[in-house]
């Protein structure tokens, strides 16, 4: 599932990165001389996206044995990517910053939001940006994510998502402005048989907000 979502994610910082950067649309390597930060990185599958659009990448996840599936999937990839077995607060704490921060389908699976947003607030560089990706708390995403992937065709693991710690994006909103971040952008994500996932206003089952430090 998550394999098939990367490139729509792809489109969507590229395209968040060249505005707020003024990067070359065209260029083969949007992010060339940027730093990205891609949280709750799991396997690599967006940080790896991030390293081939030119960003110098840092990939950081909770738990070790992602970071060493990641690592081993960047050597034969021939990416130099850094990947840390740390969480947000840690990296936080050392006063890290990076230009583009990405955290995606993270959220829902954070105990302390408080902590986490507060962290993923200060790593993000004056002039930068952040993008975050969620489900969002519906009877809609119920029934996509945990009804039917989980239960139905179990393309999921059952018991991947706990519906009740999805959050909504004005939830969402007001934890990112709490922490110190403006949110400029709201896009849905859906999918629709035959056609696959796509971009576009329906928030109903899962969505991106793009934010950037107050100045």
């Amino acid at each position: 599932m998550l394999h098939k979502i990367t490139p729509v994610r792809s489109a969507l910082i590229r395209d968040a990165a060249v505005v707020r950067f003024g990067a070359n649309p065209r260029s083969r390597h949007p992010l060339e001389g940027r730093t990205a930060l891609d949280i709750g990185c799991g396997a690599g599958l967006m940080t790896e996206p991030l390293a081939r659009m030119g960003a110098v990448t840092t990939g950081i996840d909770a738990a070790p044995e992602n970071i060493a599936a990641a690592q081993a999937h960047a050597a034969v990839s021939g990416l130099a990517i850094d990947y840390r077995a740390v969480p947000a607060e840690a990296l936080a704490a050392t006063g890290a910053r990076y230009d583009i921060v990405t955290c995606l389908e993270v959220v829902e699976h954070v105990a302390d939001r408080a902590s986490f947003f507060a962290a993923l607030a200060s790593l993000v560089s004056p002039g930068g940006i952040a993008i975050l990706s969620t489900p969002n708390r519906t009877a809609a995403s119920w029934a996509v994510l945990i009804g039917g992937a989980e239960i139905v065709t179990r393309s999921i693991p059952r018991g991947a998502h706990d519906w009740q710690r999805f959050m909504t994006p004005p939830e969402l909103s007001e934890s990112l402005v709490a922490a110190g971040l403006r949110v400029t952008a709201t896009t849905g994500l859906t999918w629709r048989p035959g056609k696959g996932f796509s971009l576009g206003p329906d928030t109903s089952i899962n969505y991106f907000l793009t934010a950037e430090p107050y100045q």
